[in-house]
């Protein structure tokens, strides 16, 4: 097995683990963040958040490995877009999901304190945890628009080299194009959060294909 074919399996390994976190990091958190009594809904599901803060961690580590390990291919194409993806996809990424993870932790702390403080009507425990709750959303948008732009340099490079099949790049510019839209509108307080969806579908079908096929064979880009 050639380090090519192996990168190939490591990358799609990546994106399903990543993937896969980030699901189940919704699932363990469902609603406990929303509603006017999320403060004592925090403090009671304690677990939830830290479990899910661990798997968005979880995400975010395997998401930043996935463009180092993908640098030596792509630099051979272009090596300033793969320098722009392993700090959009690599070490923006990571920071911002440190940093939102951070936001969960503060508000899982300011709950406790609500709660002991026995849940006053009026009172500095909620105006903190709205500001956090308010950053963490922010966050979370400022992350889609970060996501999707090192998306779409690894799906340009993707379709210049053919490294993976034309119709499986053109999938990811296009759902890089959607999920970057739905990045900016939540800026907006606009919630359009279908439009991630094709990507991250065709993010998992192209983890399937790397580990199954490998990369094609690459057509180095002059530039």
């Amino acid at each position: 097995m050639n380090n090519d074919r192996r990168t190939a399996i490591h990358v799609g390994v990546l994106y399903i683990i990543g993937t896969v976190a980030g699901v189940l990091s919704i699932v363990f958190l469902g609603n406990t963040l929303s509603g006017s009594n999320y403060l004592i809904k925090v403090s009671e599901n304690q677990n939830q958040i830290v479990t899910a803060s661990l798997l968005v961690l979880t995400m975010g580590f395997s998401l930043a490995m996935m463009s180092v390990v993908l640098f030596p291919i792509l630099k051979k194409q272009n090596e300033a877009l793969a320098l722009g993806i392993v700090l959009f996809r690599g070490a923006l990424e990571a920071v911002m999901y440190i940093v939102a993870v951070i936001c969960w932790l503060l508000l899982l702390t300011v709950s406790r304190e609500y709660v002991q403080a026995g849940n006053p009507d009026t009172s500095h425990f909620q105006t903190l945890g709205a500001v956090l709750l308010k950053a963490s959303g922010q966050i979370g948008s400022i992350l889609n628009i970060v996501f999707s732009l090192g998306a779409l340099m690894i799906y340009y490079l993707f379709h210049q080299s053919r490294l993976i099949p034309s119709w499986m790049a053109v999938w990811g510019l296009v759902g890089a194009v959607l999920y970057l839209a739905s990045g900016l509108s939540a800026m907006f307080s606009v919630d359009i959060g279908l439009l991630m969806a094709p990507l991250a579908l065709q993010e998992m079908v192209m983890a399937v294909w790397l580990i199954v096929k490998g990369f094609n064979p690459p057509e180095v880009l002059t530039v």
